[in-house]
């Protein structure tokens, strides 16, 4: 499938809508925790093993986008979200299997590793595309897309809440509730495959209505080269440790906001859970487009040191005041939920700052490892450590203040390794003739 190349007058403000059918899609991962509960009353399943699919989920999308970031920069946007839209639709068809047969395997094997591709070659397929459509604006650019991903879940945390009302919470219910989300998904992402493009060759001024040629400026680095700076493991580690605070909370949203009051006089009802994990959403949202269009003007690393130092700030205020205020635990959790989607939506950005355009979209697919291992501990955190002290007959906010400690630990390592962060060596430049004929052999093969 050749890359569509954009003809005359094709307006690059068509691109993020493209994207945003792709990321709204696959953004639902946000609102896995909807599932949790009703499949482990139906499953009989624990709190860490209702937490597997997600996070096999969420393992996937970063190895999917590191060994197939080369082949969405070869093959263009629209092979990629094509490839996206049959894994992730095909993978909500298995899980719906599985929960009708009550094979748990395959709701992991579904929505996990089937799915979990689809998550990552969706989820950088439109990132390089974007970046040179808006050189002048990156942040913004990419800041829009990834917005899709985060915003996912205000869509799909209330629909699947009343699915799962009207057909039933039991293992039938939970199957037609997967059904539906794998035909309608694919439906909707069909639009961004059919609409995306890829600039042409005329160059045209940034914010005209024309295609644009994208133009290598400044020091340029393959991603072979990347992964051997220190500035690549220090990003690394900034998404880790950025993604692990956040996804903690994420993952666990609903049941954790009903046993953080359960005790209290004003109890979380389920549907108010749902809609805390929609609010999650919208501020994940806001923050991808909000905190990255900042970081265009205060610089990537400014913005970092506020995802890091004040989000382990609000971990603090939570563990420590949290359980004896609804509201300030509900604004501790929105503030660090939109730190945790800024980071994702400033980091491509914060890469093509350090290594130029030549293959940010193959070096962002690498640096989403970091969210491999991030969307496994984050969760895999706060499950066992509040099945274990549920065990030793703990309840209420008891349950989760020694894995909020460990968040803020983790963000304080992420606060310092973004500090390491310094402008790429010259050895690792790609000399400027090679980059030219690079691109020339690239628009030649996509015309």
């Amino acid at each position: 499938m050749s890359p569509p190349v954009a003809p005359p007058g094709w307006s690059r403000w068509l691109v993020p809508p493209a994207a945003l059918s792709v990321h709204l899609s696959i953004g639902q991962a946000y609102a896995w925790s909807v599932f949790k509960p009703p499949l482990e009353s139906a499953l009989a399943l624990s709190g860490t093993q209702s937490a597997l699919p997600f996070q096999l989920g969420i393992v996937m999308l970063g190895l999917s986008a590191a060994f197939g970031g080369t082949l969405v920069e070869r093959n263009g946007p629209r092979w990629a979200m094509t490839v996206a839209l049959v894994c992730f639709s095909s993978g909500f068809l298995l899980s719906a299997l599985g929960a009708a047969v009550e094979q748990y395997w395959l709701i992991v094997l579904g929505y996990g590793f089937v799915g979990g591709i689809g998550l990552g070659i969706g989820y950088i397929s439109p990132v390089s595309t974007l970046i040179k459509w808006f050189p002048d604006r990156p942040g913004m650019a990419t800041g829009i897309a990834i917005m899709g991903f985060g915003g996912g879940a205000l869509i799909a945390s209330p629909w699947s809440a009343q699915m799962l009302e009207s057909f039933g919470s039991d293992s039938s219910g939970i199957a037609l509730a997967f059904l539906v989300h794998g035909l309608t998904y694919a439906v909707f992402m069909l639009l961004g495959v059919l609409l995306v493009r890829v600039p042409g060759s005329a160059r045209s001024a940034p914010g005209a209505g024309g295609t644009a040629r994208p133009a290598l400026t400044g020091p340029q680095v393959s991603a072979n080269q990347a992964i051997r700076t220190p500035q690549f493991w220090c990003l690394w580690i900034v998404l880790c440790m950025n993604v692990t605070a956040g996804i903690g909370i994420l993952e666990k949203a609903a049941p954790m906001i009903t046993d953080f009051f359960a005790d209290t006089a004003t109890p979380v009802s389920v549907t108010a859970a749902a809609g805390f994990v929609a609010l999650l959403s919208a501020a994940n949202m806001a923050g991808r487009i909000g905190w990255s269009s900042t970081s265009d003007l205060i610089g990537r690393k400014n913005i970092y040191r506020v995802y890091l130092g004040v989000g382990a700030l609000m971990y603090a205020l939570i563990a420590l005041f949290g359980d004896s205020s609804k509201p300030l635990f509900v604004l501790g959790a929105l503030v660090i939920l939109s730190f945790y989607g800024g980071g994702f939506a400033t980091v491509p950005a914060y890469l093509k700052d350090l290594f130029g355009t030549y293959q940010v979209g193959a070096i962002h697919g690498r640096l989403l490892t970091a969210w491999s291992l991030a969307g496994v501990l984050g969760p895999l955190i706060v499950n066992w450590i509040a099945d274990r002290q549920e065990e030793a007959g703990r309840h209420g906010a008891s349950l989760y203040g020694l894995s909020f400690v460990i968040m803020i630990g983790l963000l304080v390592v992420g606060f310092v390794a973004n500090e390491l962060v310094r402008p790429v060596h010259p050895r690792h430049h790609i000399p400027a003739p090679r980059e030219a004929a690079h691109v020339e052999r690239q628009q030649s093969e996509s015309a």
